[in-house]
């Protein structure tokens, strides 16, 4: 598949620059019958028995701002962890960067040990006065995509109201619309909700490379599906509840964890692309943003819905909704099996 076939004319007016106030009102575009709902109406579109699978990620304050000991300034954005000492990130400038370079941003120290690859970079991380996630969080700021150009006046308003373990570069924007009122109103509903865990990183964020779909390599981010979760999909589906995953992480972590059959608990790492041809094991219904062009997102929007995504962005796009992270959602209501 050509990667073309996955571009269309975003417009910048469309792109949504702050969230909404409150998060559920926001607009919903149900598809595949293309009805105009406002995010608050969830509850509606689903079924008491019905379970939301959720990503409970919570967004590190991943970009630090560092000097380089040959004095230079140099912006560094942690995308992952790899293992107790060592990191992966972008920095900025990349072009002066080299294994054995080294920088400080307050009290952590850092060293490049590979890379660059596209601005890519292994470091290691140490603070000689205490944690190194404690000094990420102090010293770094929460990472908003390039395409927003505003400041939050509250950083919270960047993570999901059920954020918990911190892990993520990038928020699971599906989750932004969530209030703690709308989870009680689901819950009055007879909806249950069930987590689990996918570090938002590199594959997630990074466009495709190259001209076709197939040359494209995703990058490895961690997922963790609790006991809990499997034993919820469980009973969902003993009592015949669709599993509604929200976002595109939350879709990958299942099918992830799927691969062998039936879902199964436990952590692990995932370079899962999903892309028409894939056969769904986990996932009913979908609430997902819209997304930006040549990505692999709408590569597993595809998977879902065909060539519809077309029609439901070009729909969107007439009707004034507004996109990616800031922006109005998706609910796909059939995802085949």
């Amino acid at each position: 598949m050509d990667v073309t076939e996955f571009d269309y004319d975003l417009p910048e007016e469309a792109i949504a620059q702050e969230p909404i106030e409150p998060r559920d009102a926001s607009r919903l575009l149900v598809v595949p019958g293309l009805v105009d709902r406002v995010f608050r109406e969830l509850p509606d579109l689903l079924e008491p028995g019905d379970l939301l699978v959720v990503n409970r990620t919570r967004v590190r304050s991943a970009r630090l701002r560092a000097r380089k000991a040959t004095g230079g300034s140099l912006e560094v954005l942690i995308t992952r962890r790899l293992d107790a000492g060592c990191w992966e990130a972008l920095v900025r400038p990349a072009r002066r960067v080299r294994p054995g370079t080294t920088f400080t941003s307050g009290s952590l120290r850092g060293t490049v040990v590979a890379g660059p690859d596209r601005g890519r970079v292994e470091i290691e991380l140490e603070d000689p006065a205490g944690d190194v996630e404690a000094a990420i969080e102090r010293y770094g700021t929460v990472p908003l995509p390039p395409y927003i150009h505003t400041t939050l006046t509250d950083p919270e308003r960047y993570q999901t109201v059920y954020a918990a373990s911190v892990g993520s570069a990038a928020a699971p924007t599906a989750g932004l619309h969530f209030t703690e009122e709308l989870m009680a109103r689901l819950a009055a509903r007879g909806v249950e909700m069930a987590p689990v865990e996918l570090d938002v990183g590199l594959a997630t964020f990074l466009p495709m490379q190259g001209a076709t779909v197939e040359d494209h390599t995703m990058h490895v981010e961690r997922y963790a599906v609790p006991q809990g979760t499997v034993d919820a999909v469980d009973r969902a589906r003993s009592r015949g509840g669709r599993i509604v995953a929200v976002g595109t992480t939350v879709v990958r972590t299942l099918e992830a964890a799927s691969a062998s059959g039936g879902l199964v608990a436990g952590e692990g790492e995932t370079d899962l692309f999903i892309a028409p041809g894939h056969r769904f094991r986990s996932v009913d219904a979908v609430v997902t943003n819209f997304h930006a062009p040549r990505t692999t997102l709408l590569v597993m929007l595809a998977a879902m819905v065909g060539d519809r995504w077309r029609t439901a962005y070009l729909h969107a796009l007439e009707r004034g909704y507004r996109f990616l992270s800031f922006g109005d959602a998706m609910y796909i209501e059939g995802v085949p099996r």
